[in-house]
């Protein structure tokens, strides 16, 4: 019965841990793409941005936008690679989604709202996959 149980429980896991990996592809491609959107947005039209004067940081928006594109198609090539359950990604969506978080963290003042709603799909892109997996689930390439 501890065997069927054991074998049960690791099944489970593992579901649990695949289900989390795809939620983090989920959610990363649709924060690289919202990017892409808030990227083209700011080198197509600066003045759709809201800016505050007493700001620590200021940016050319133009040039802010095209680093929120960059981010963003980054963000979606990593998502791909996190469908299929590559180690790769996984480290890598890490990474783009703190690099998400940091800039969205400086643009805070040109469009807030927007900024924390980026910072939160990325924060749960970053728990998903550092969440632990089981050896099989994580040893594919």
């Amino acid at each position: 019965m501890s065997a069927t149980h054991s074998s049960h429980t690791g099944t489970a896991k593992q579901q649990w841990a695949e289900g989390l990996t795809v939620f983090a592809a989920v959610t990363l491609m649709l924060a690289g793409i919202l990017d892409i959107f808030r990227g083209i947005m700011g080198i197509a039209e600066d003045d759709v941005f809201v800016t505050t004067r007493s700001y620590v940081f200021r940016f050319d928006l133009t040039g802010w936008g095209w680093i929120h594109l960059a981010l963003g198609v980054v963000a979606v090539l990593v998502s791909m690679g996190l469908f299929r359950g590559s180690m790769w990604a996984r480290v890598s969506g890490v990474a783009i989604a703190g690099l998400l978080v940091i800039a969205n963290f400086l643009s805070l003042p040109y469009y807030p709202v927007w900024s924390v709603v980026m910072i939160a799909f990325s924060g749960f892109v970053i728990w998903a996959l550092c969440m632990p997996r089981s050896d099989t689930a994580s040893l594919r390439h």
